[in-house]
């Protein structure tokens, strides 16, 4: 038997196999034991954070910031075409 020396190091799969090494005998996945034995815990959240089109915007911009700082371009400044 694997030991897992510390939670943060472990996979999911190894956390729950070291908390209930015989979880398929009663749980259909990992996602229900994970769950059951607090491993995975929901999070509330903005209902507009789960929006895509706010998601893809906040990547775009950062994005086009990381593309700013790297090249040197202030954002004033119009493309080059």
């Amino acid at each position: 038997m694997r030991v897992v020396r510390s939670v943060e190091a472990a996979n999911l799969r190894e956390q729950v196999e070291q908390l209930l090494p015989s979880w398929r005998q009663w749980y259909p996945s990992l996602f229900d034991a994970a769950c059951d034995l607090g491993l995975l815990r929901a999070r509330v959240c903005d209902p507009g954070s789960l929006l895509l089109s706010r998601r893809h915007s906040d990547v775009q911009r950062e994005a086009e910031a990381a593309h700013r700082e790297k090249w040197g371009v202030s954002p004033d400044e119009p493309p080059e075409k």
